[in-house]
């Protein structure tokens, strides 16, 4: 009997629901004041305050057995908890999974619908909740709000298939067929709140914006990386039409620029691209595009100050502005991936892809200036890890300094080229022992990648090269000599069928060896002929074409020592199949090895070898003397 009067006393449970009331409005309150203080610590320590008070306050409403009067302002609280804790957080947690939880058996308990908690998922919960939500409409503007949080909670985690099932229910579908999140989304219209109802921190439609403009986002972002271009537009078009904070209309407008790019319309993707330079101080992925999109153009020049910008922008620290206490975009976006288009990397990255196009494009000067700026910033953070990354975002560390090597010698600084292959060699000595095992210890799991000794013969191959520039004819034979003492000792894997991955590092490790050792060979050749030991060039260049068949720079340069010795049918029968070769359609295989070897590779290729197949041809045609 005592039990049904404390339930049935309707005074005090009003005098509690209005004291409640007012406090769940003062706490509002407090948070948007907040929201609007200038000073971050002391905003911090209103949003934590509140935070608490909110906290209490749910218990104090949950202290009792729920009851509907008391409903609406119970999830109200427990939403503006679930907000402004989130907010915070900068993220969803699994307490918020329970809160919301808690939130339905709440509304179930006041049905006598309330099974065994265990038995029930949130799903289950929901489905439920929404039935009886038709016999209290009272709640209905408030189990919205509930609604768009779960939602949110599931777009975070990727649950798209649960958040499609709650926004069906939400929107009166009676199907269960699969329907799209974002016309879902579109068409989730949630009922106006009442001008008496407690104060909320974010109503459900500005909720059920956000929610639309994070997922056309993420939709977006996805179909860019797919290649589904056209609707990769359209959810991207969507993004940019709702609630975006600066730096994810940043993110939109780059997303749209490269877009456009890959659909072939240059002009409107830069008009974007302008648009996101505009439109903050994250500067990265829209610089990042900009060069993209200037190196398909062709325009290098603009490509390469595109570069040099980014590099100054990422050398900046931006301070980031203080999040809304709400739920907003950035918090249902997922991490950033280094495989995405927007990924623009760190400085040193980004110092990289300057120097190593300066390179590519024949700007030697710069280029050996820019590795050299790198190689200080990478030494001086900390000792650089000497291991592949796990992404093909860029080489590892050994071939950042084969590369800067290169564009030294490149740029006529062979002296320095030196230094930086010393430096290399000292810190990879401790790999020679292992290399005569190298794919044996790569099949069974060793540290030590497939590249190991090919850095190392590299770094001597480079050497070489050096002193020729230097004219040390002697230093450069004994490092190609060297070189090719190591190469020698490496056995190329036999195929097996394995990891994609594995497999396909392993095939890019056999070309780069046997080009290593036809470089290496050329170049020693090469010394030879310059010191008038024909007979010694031309084991060179015989053993080089032996070991790469593929490589005309080989044959060529054995074709000319084989007419200086006047070995007369060899070269004939040489220049035949040469001449054969340069009519049938050539593969591009360069693609598929490192920047320093392409490079290396460019030194030591014949010039206009046209030209000197048709003088072969008139020279080695025509009658001998009688």
């Amino acid at each position: 009997m005592s039990h049904q009067t404390r339930l049935g006393s309707s005074e005090p449970r009003a005098s509690c629901l209005d004291l409640w009331r007012e406090k769940n409005d003062w706490l509002v309150r407090q948070a948007k004041v907040a929201q609007d203080s200038g000073l971050s610590l002391r905003r911090q320590q209103l949003a934590q305050e509140t935070l608490e008070g909110l906290r209490g306050l749910l218990h104090s409403v949950q202290g009792l057995p729920a009851v509907v009067p008391v409903l609406p302002l119970e999830l109200t609280v427990i939403c503006n908890f679930i907000i402004l804790r989130v907010s915070l957080a900068q993220g969803f947690t699994e307490d918020q999974a329970q809160d919301i939880q808690q939130g339905l058996e709440r509304v179930l308990a006041t049905q006598e619908q309330l099974g065994p908690r265990l038995e029930r998922g949130l799903w289950e919960l929901w489905d439920s909740v929404l039935r009886a939500s038709s016999l209290l409409p009272e709640l209905l503007p408030v189990l919205h709000l509930l609604a768009g949080l779960q939602a949110a909670l599931w777009l975070s985690t990727d649950r798209l298939g649960d958040m499609a099932l709650l926004l069906q229910t939400l929107n009166g579908s009676q199907s269960r067929a699969s329907e799209h999140l974002l016309l879902l989304l579109k068409t989730w219209s949630p009922p106006a709140e009442k001008s008496d109802a407690p104060l909320t921190l974010q109503d459900a439609r500005g909720l059920r914006d956000v929610l639309l403009t994070a997922f056309a986002y993420r939709q977006g972002l996805q179909d860019l990386i797919t290649g589904s271009l056209p609707r990769a537009l359209n959810s991207l078009h969507e993004a940019a039409s709702g609630p975006c904070p600066r730096p994810v209309l940043v993110q939109v407008y780059t997303a749209l620029g490269t877009c456009l790019r890959k659909m072939g319309n240059p002009q409107r993707a830069l008009l974007y691209l302008v648009a996101a330079l505009k439109g903050g101080s994250a500067g990265g992925p829209p610089l990042l595009e900009a060069s993209r999109l200037y190196r398909q153009l062709g325009d290098t020049a603009a490509e390469l100050e595109s570069l040099e910008l980014l590099v100054e922008a990422l050398s900046v620290t931006h301070s980031s502005e203080a999040p809304q206490l709400l739920i907003e975009v950035e918090l249902l976006l997922p991490q950033p991936d280094p495989a995405s288009p927007l990924h623009c990397g760190t400085q040193s990255q980004a110092k990289h892809l300057l120097a190593s196009r300066c390179l590519q494009t024949g700007r030697a000067e710069d280029a050996a200036e820019h590795y050299l700026d790198l190689l200080a910033l990478l030494l001086d953070d900390s000792e650089p890890r000497f291991s592949p990354p796990p992404c093909p975002s860029g080489p590892c560390m050994p071939e950042v300094f084969l590369e800067a090597a290169a564009a030294l010698i490149q740029a006529g600084q062979a002296q320095d080229a030196l230094t930086v292959c010393e430096e290399l060699l000292s810190r990879t000595s401790s790999l020679l022992p292992k290399m005569s095992w190298l794919w044996e210890d790569a099949r069974k799991g060793t540290r030590e990648p497939p590249q190991c000794p090919l850095w190392v013969s590299a770094t001597h191959l480079l050497q070489g090269q050096a002193w020729v520039q230097l004219g040390a004819q002697k230093e450069a034979v004994s490092e190609f000599s060297w070189c090719l003492e190591l190469l020698f000792r490496v056995t190329p894997k036999v195929k097996e069928q394995g990891a994609p991955s594995y497999c396909e590092q392993c095939c890019r490790s056999d070309v780069v060896l046997q080009q290593l050792r036809a470089a290496a060979l050329i170049s020693r050749g090469l010394e030879w002929v310059a010191s008038g030991q024909d007979t010694k060039a031309l084991q060179d260049f015989l053993l080089s074409v032996q070991m790469c068949p593929g490589n005309q720079d080989a044959s060529f340069h054995l074709l000319q020592t084989l007419r200086k010795l006047d070995r007369r049918d060899e070269a004939t029968a040489l220049w035949w199949r040469l001449d054969a070769q340069t009519k049938l359609p050539q593969e591009d295989t360069v693609w598929s090895l490192p920047l320093y070897l392409q490079t290396y590779l460019s030194w030591i290729h014949p010039p206009d070898r046209e030209a000197l197949l048709e003088e072969f041809r008139t020279s080695l045609l025509e009658p001998c003397d009688l």
